[in-house]
């Protein structure tokens, strides 16, 4: 599938998120996650403008959706923005064995630093090798090679790889989710 037609399907079901719309979804308790609150800078009025968008678009009493989000300027200069939503009820009632494949490519700290080392401008297998902390150069090709089949990085061109701009953000968005 193309960029131009993965975007035209992220249109698609946005607008079927949209065409959901109605009633408030309810109130519920609201955190936000990261800092602990005694740490956290005061946070303007709007601070879950995306989360009321949504709560429009997609009430929790119609299923509700998940939203992520992100406007970004990796190290490497290059700025991404993403947008994808999916709703809830779809993604309970799916398999999530699928998502095992990927989520696994990522519990490794070898690879998660491979991927760091990519967004901050490393894009060579020849680089990444240099570094120490990644092993031999057929070590740092097997990451590559697992890291590549689960969708997270792309052989830009021969030897030079790149996370898909599809999945900058959404990586960020995984490992927000999992920082305390």
């Amino acid at each position: 599938m193309t960029d131009a037609e993965r975007i035209a399907d992220l249109e698609r079901r946005v607008t079927a998120l949209e065409s959901a719309a109605g009633g408030d979804g309810g109130t519920r308790p609201r955190a936000t996650p990261g800092t602990p609150p005694a740490e956290r800078p005061a946070l303007p009025a709007d601070t879950f403008w995306a989360l009321e968008g949504l709560r429009e678009r997609a009430p929790a009493d119609e299923g509700g959706a998940v939203l992520f989000t992100g406007v970004v300027r990796t190290p490497d200069g290059a700025t991404w923005e993403w947008q994808e939503a999916h709703p809830a009820d779809e993604i309970l009632a799916r398999s999530w064995e699928e998502a095992g494949a990927a989520l696994e490519a990522l519990a490794s700290p070898v690879r998660m630093l491979l991927l760091r080392e990519v967004l901050h401008g490393r894009s060579t297998a020849a680089e990444l090798a240099e570094l120490a902390a990644f092993g031999t150069s057929g070590q740092v090709y097997h990451h590559l090679r697992r890291l590549t089949a689960a969708g997270w990085l792309r052989s830009a061109a021969r030897g030079r790889y790149a996370v898909p701009p599809e999945r900058v953000v959404p990586l960020l968005a995984a490992i927000a989710a999992v920082q305390r």
